[in-house]
């Protein structure tokens, strides 16, 4: 007969990474707010949205759903170890009030917050009104 030999599965331990400051990224628009937390570089160390979290259509763009992402990136910055960050802010969407509150409601220092919002000046002529 035949012997069975069970193979041992060897898995290398995940290593904690300590990153003591970051940046929070928020893109908000009217249809969704993306959020990426990084390290000072730029390096991506995690990233949500409302599509990510699970919503579809109209309800992404919501602040709730936006809130709800931001709560996913604050477990991710514990689990780094992060104690302080840096948020850039751009677009005009309505999630990103919610995600500010996120951070500062937690344990994690926010330092600046920015609003980089491209804004024309005096770029192209506007379109002409409709006619009624």
């Amino acid at each position: 007969m035949a012997q069975r030999r069970e193979k041992k599965t060897v898995r290398s331990k995940k290593r904690k990474i300590h990153i003591p400051s970051g940046v929070v990224h928020i893109k908000s628009s009217y249809n969704n707010t993306l959020i990426s937390l990084t390290d000072l570089q730029g390096n991506v160390l995690a990233w949500s949205s409302g599509g990510h979290i699970g919503y579809k259509g109209a309800r992404k763009g919501t602040a709730f759903s936006a809130q709800q992402a931001a709560e996913t990136l604050v477990r991710a910055a514990h689990e780094y170890q992060m104690k302080k960050v840096n948020i850039i802010t751009k677009g005009p969407g309505p999630g990103r009030e919610p995600v500010i509150r996120s951070f500062q409601g937690s344990e994690i220092e926010v330092e600046t917050i920015k609003d980089i919002t491209p804004r024309p000046h005096n770029g192209t002529r506007d379109k002409r009104p409709k006619r009624k």
